[in-house]
């Protein structure tokens, strides 16, 4: 069976997602993808300077693991620089927060995605254990992951 998928928390969606180098006479350039967590961890470790154990705990991953992501950002920003390619930035396994959700039937707790649960109010999300639509918020969003971006009251900022 696969891994499951550890999806990194990302507090910035940039509003430019393209980087074209000038070039006189040329009409189009090899294009290197940036995935939106390698930006975040450039965001936070270049930027705003923060430790790398700082940086990892803020995207709610290992030391290791946001090590080799902003090993592989840097490679990507320095190639595109130095061989005149375009930068598009977009895709990866990012969420926006990660919440705390409770089955009111089955008593089951679990951790999920942000971007999914607004199909809680559409009442398409359902309990893995038991299959019911009967689900809430599991009222972490007082505490460690639902500062920035609670579904339940509508804040989506830091």
């Amino acid at each position: 069976m696969a891994r499951p998928i550890k999806w990194r928390k990302i507090e910035n969606i940039p509003e430019i997602v393209r980087f074209v180098p000038s070039h006189e006479g040329l009409k189009e350039t090899p294009e290197t993808r940036l995935k939106l967590e390698e930006l975040e961890a450039i965001r936070l470790k270049d930027l705003e300077g923060l430790e790398q154990y700082e940086c990892a705990d803020r995207m709610r991953v290992s030391r290791p693991t946001f090590q080799r992501i902003l090993l592989s950002a840097r490679e990507k920003i320095a190639d595109s620089l130095v061989n005149g390619k375009t930068i598009h930035i977009g895709g990866g396994n990012y969420t926006r927060n990660i919440c705390s959700v409770t089955c009111l039937d089955c008593g089951e707790e679990w951790m999920e995605r942000f971007e999914k649960l607004n199909a809680i109010e559409d009442g398409r999300y359902t309990c893995p254990e038991c299959g019911s639509k009967n689900v809430v918020c599991g009222y972490s969003c007082q505490g460690r992951f639902g500062r920035g971006n609670c579904w339940r009251h509508g804040r989506f900022n830091r």
